[in-house]
């Protein structure tokens, strides 16, 4: 299955699927905070990627992931790989992290506006499932304007 729980040998993946969607979220390769929680998500088993690849001894491609805090019942951050756009990648690692969090308690995302028309994917793929615009939630340190959207 090519959606599965991450393990420290996916760690250089994810940072270069962080890498490539800096523009958007901001510095976090960089950031010792981003990787020493990214590394927490791993080992605690809130870090959920999409490969492709592995069959008969090849390696596998990491083309998206998907990170989560079960005590806050929140999606912290999801990326696809630009390559792999378009394939339901985030909709096969937005089901398999709502699968892990608590549906009788409200999970909460913080996206994009919709005003930044690279953020409208990811919008219409958390409207797709019931999430709905709950609030403000300023600049992310991209500098681009966020909401806080929830599914109740």
């Amino acid at each position: 299955m090519p959606v599965r729980l991450s393990n420290s040998n996916d760690y250089p993946d994810w940072l270069k699927l962080a890498k490539e969607v800096e523009p958007l979220f901001g510095p976090m390769v960089d950031d010792p905070n981003f990787c020493d929680g990214l590394r927490t998500a791993i080992r605690e088993g809130h870090a959920i990627c999409f490969v492709e690849g592995g069959k008969s001894g090849g390696s596998e491609a990491l083309l998206g992931g998907i990170l989560i805090s079960k005590a806050a019942n929140e999606i912290l951050w999801l990326a696809v790989a630009e390559r792999s756009r378009g394939r339901k990648i985030g909709s096969a690692l937005l089901a398999e992290a709502l699968g892990r969090l608590d549906r009788t308690r409200p999970i909460t995302v913080t996206t994009f506006e919709r005003s930044l028309a690279a953020g409208i994917p990811a919008r219409r793929l958390y409207e797709s499932v019931g999430f709905h615009y709950t609030g403000e939630a300023g600049l992310n340190p991209a500098g681009i304007p966020t909401v806080v959207m929830t599914l109740a």
